[in-house]
């Protein structure tokens, strides 16, 4: 063997400095090298009260106050946490409209976040359509009004080159969570450019209202490529960019950049949801990343999976199996056909084939036949069992259509699934009364209970929040690499068979709004048990109690103690000493 020469020691070290440079800078390894944000130690006086996570208001006690140095900032009483949470309240339902409950809700998020998240958490039923759908659909279109000062990342094409620039200028180190969108469609309201930015804001706060993920791990970014709607362009307090929108190889460079350089500064486990984008980008940029990234598309795999698990509840009352049934779409952008694909996929596992579930992309899904122009004519030709609405057009389901259901069936299933309520195809009202209140209904929005021939029906919401919350809470606790498909499967059966007969008897095919913080811990831990099962999660050791561990993981809304750390010493030791008498004799000698 040739004798080893300092010239090859020399290569050797060269080479061991480069790899060492290469995997400081490769996008394999999550940037550790940035300085961290103050210690909560150190903030003390008026910062304190400046900082939303940190701020309590007027709860801090006497003592929290003198200590951090801001005593006489506030005035002197001091208020529990529970009586803020009813200020607000009372405020809430003094606002003149939604949009103003909106915005009394994001001014309180920057001052009391702690507070905030308790005020939802406590009140989702009413809350959860102010912060979400329909409501941030208005705040969206009113976003150059009520834009006060910039939540989250807004990263341009221009910036393309320099995104990793970008993200290390958010100060937060471990964020966990991403939600990400191009603002070409907007729940069903289109092409809003960087107004859109109010969806992945409302998305992460139902992480931490619902999921309990904590504030400070979720993210949300705008990747501003331009708009096409002039309308919004030249609105003067627009807040994006002033262009037509970047497409073909330019765009898919960007997209790239962006999800390499969130792993090189956040990690491989950092989940991304994609939210928003328009059906062109979507299927394809969920087929490029769902193998290689930590990331899943909500308006397709999510809207998926909470309408099948509405399906599997609203089954259990016609008694028949999904393969059972005849499906007909209206509409054939990301939703439905990320509905179908997930419908068929639960299809095979009932027994059926690839051929007779039809497992593929859309095209698979379009049948032949004579052509028909009308939505009636449609259904007394195809003669379905479930209709599905994922068009965007406001009152497709007019009179003659739900008629037409009901007179083909018995147990109509009817899901208007269109988003914001402006949209969907029709009202909860409207199909209790034209199917004679046999209809099993469910929605995108929510709609009020319906009374019809004296009994109360509570219409179903296909809220995404029964799912897309599960699936992080889920994947960031367990540090799952990839979010599979059939993750959503499962999550689908769980929240399905989590509605009981009492819910089903009073017409929801989902457990109560009010119930859904539950739900998704017991969603989260069973799509645990699936992670640790099939050895997909990298979160070791692995915890025997599944659901206590999640638990485990959830962000606490009560107040932390600013006073100072006091603990008690044993006697004689805790008592100080004094020079003894001069009569004493005394060595100092030692």
């Amino acid at each position: 063997m040739a004798s080893i020469t300092n010239r090859h020691i020399r290569l050797i070290l060269r080479y061991s400095q480069y790899i060492k440079h290469h995997r400081r800078s490769a996008i394999t390894v999550t940037d550790e090298y940035r300085p961290m944000m103050k210690p909560r130690s150190s903030i003390k006086g008026v910062e304190l009260l400046r900082n939303p996570s940190l701020n309590k208001g007027m709860a801090f006690t006497l003592e929290e106050r003198q200590h951090m140095g801001i005593h006489g900032l506030l005035p002197p009483a001091v208020l529990s946490q529970d009586i803020q949470a009813l200020r607000v309240m009372k405020n809430l339902a003094r606002a003149q409209n939604d949009l103003d409950r909106y915005n009394e809700l994001m001014n309180l998020s920057e001052r009391n976040e702690k507070l905030f998240y308790r005020v939802i958490a406590d009140n989702l039923k009413e809350l959860i359509p102010i912060v979400y759908t329909p409501t941030v659909g208005l705040a969206c279109q009113k976003y150059g009004l009520v834009f006060k000062r910039p939540r989250g990342l807004f990263i341009t094409i221009h910036d393309k080159g320099h995104i990793y620039d970008v993200l290390c200028n958010w100060t937060e180190q471990h964020v966990k969570a991403i939600v990400v969108t191009d603002g070409e469609r907007i729940l069903g309201l289109g092409d809003l450019g960087a107004f859109g930015m109010g969806i992945p804001v409302g998305k992460l706060q139902l992480y931490t209202a619902i999921a309990g993920i904590p504030p400070q791990q979720c993210l949300p970014i705008m990747l501003d490529v331009g708009t096409n709607n002039e309308e919004v362009s030249t609105n003067p307090l627009y807040i994006g960019l002033k262009q037509e929108r970047v497409r073909g190889r330019q765009y898919d460079e960007f997209i790239d950049e962006f999800m390499a350089a969130v792993v090189q500064r956040f990690g491989w486990n950092c989940l991304i949801q994609f939210e928003d984008f328009a059906s062109q980008n979507a299927y394809r940029l969920l087929e490029r990343y769902q193998k290689r990234y930590c990331t899943f598309n909500d308006d397709i795999q999510g809207t998926a999976a909470v309408v099948l698990a509405g399906l599997i509840a609203g089954l259990r009352i016609t008694g028949k199996k999904l393969c059972d049934n005849t499906y007909l779409f209206v509409g054939a952008g990301q939703a439905a056909c990320g509905i179908a694909d997930l419908v068929a996929h639960a299809m095979t596992r009932e027994g059926a084939s690839l051929e007779e579930a039809r497992n593929g992309p859309k095209a698979s899904y379009v049948k032949k036949g004579k052509a028909i122009k009308d939505l009636p004519s449609v259904i007394d030709y195809v003669k379905p069992t479930v209709l599905m609405g994922a068009s965007g057009v406001a009152r497709l389901f007019h009179d003659g259509v739900l008629k037409k259901m009901a007179q083909v069936n018995e147990r109509p299933i009817i899901f208007a699934l269109s988003n914001p309520t402006s949209r969907a195809e029709c009202t909860a009202e409207e199909a209790y009364r034209e199917t004679d209140g046999r209809c099993i209904f469910a929605s995108g929005s929510p709609f009020k209970p319906v009374i019809y021939k004296d009994k109360t029906f509570h219409p179903g919401q296909g809220n995404n929040a029964y799912i897309f919350p599960a699936i992080a809470l889920a994947t960031i606790s367990c540090a799952a690499r990839h979010v599979e498909e059939d993750i959503f499967l499962i999550a689908a059966q769980k929240l399905g068979s989590l509605v009981n007969e009492e819910d089903l008897d009073a017409g929801r095919v989902y457990p109560p709004i009010p119930a859904i913080h539950e739900v998704t811990v017991k969603i989260a831990a069973h799509l645990a048990e699936h992670l640790y099962k099939t050895k997909r999660a990298w979160n070791y050791p692995e915890p025997q109690n599944k659901e206590e561990f999640i638990r485990m993981q959830l962000y606490d809304t009560s107040y932390p103690y600013f006073g100072p750390n006091k603990w008690q010493w044993p006697e004689p030791h805790d008592k100080p000493r004094y020079i003894p008498s001069m009569d004493d004799n005394i060595s100092l000698d030692a």
